[in-house]
């Protein structure tokens, strides 16, 4: 059975302004491989172009991200607060999960956009491992974007799970 993405409460899909769903399911590669590639910040300008400017807080001198972990980056023309609110590294058969509170503009405004980004790695039968990233919107923006097309969310998290791939691939190193 295939786990799925754990929503805190008001971003459950379907009740929310914008929802994409974006998942590979790959032979050939580890799931400790993977992790390394979405958990290490300093690899996704690397292998995936809308990302840049990734920063973190509190005087923290590494780019992996960790539980609670505050930081910011810039995506699809938003420069996106963040607060990781949940971190669990794949081990002993569990998956690897990795969520953060997104946000931009001021609260209360038509400018404000609040995101869950969600992430589920997992090992399958047959040495094949599946990557999951989810994302669940709320606000103005949001809105905007679940009616553009074609779906600039769903095309981006694509190219981010494909660099993943390429990266484990190519042995992708800084």
């Amino acid at each position: 059975m295939q786990s799925s993405i754990n929503w805190p409460k008001g971003y459950t899909p379907g009740f929310t302004d914008n929802f994409c769903s974006n998942e590979v399911i790959v032979a050939g590669m580890n799931i400790d491989e993977v992790w390394k590639y979405l958990n290490d910040t300093k690899y996704w300008p690397l292998y995936y172009s809308n990302v840049a400017d990734i920063h973190f807080y509190d005087d923290y001198q590494d780019s992996k991200l960790y539980p609670a972990a505050r930081f910011f980056f810039r995506t699809f023309g938003f420069p996106i607060e963040a607060e990781i609110t949940e971190y669990v590294a794949p081990s002993n058969g569990q998956p690897g999960r990795i969520s953060w509170h997104g946000w931009d503009g001021e609260l209360g405004t038509d400018q404000r956009l609040d995101v869950i980004h969600a992430w589920l790695i997992e090992e399958l039968d047959g040495g094949r491992i599946r990557i999951l990233t989810q994302e669940s919107q709320i606000g103005e923006p949001a809105k905007v974007l679940a009616k553009t097309v074609p779906n600039p969310m769903i095309n981006g998290h694509q190219a981010w799970l494909d660099g993943i791939v390429h990266s484990v691939r190519t042995k992708l190193e800084i």
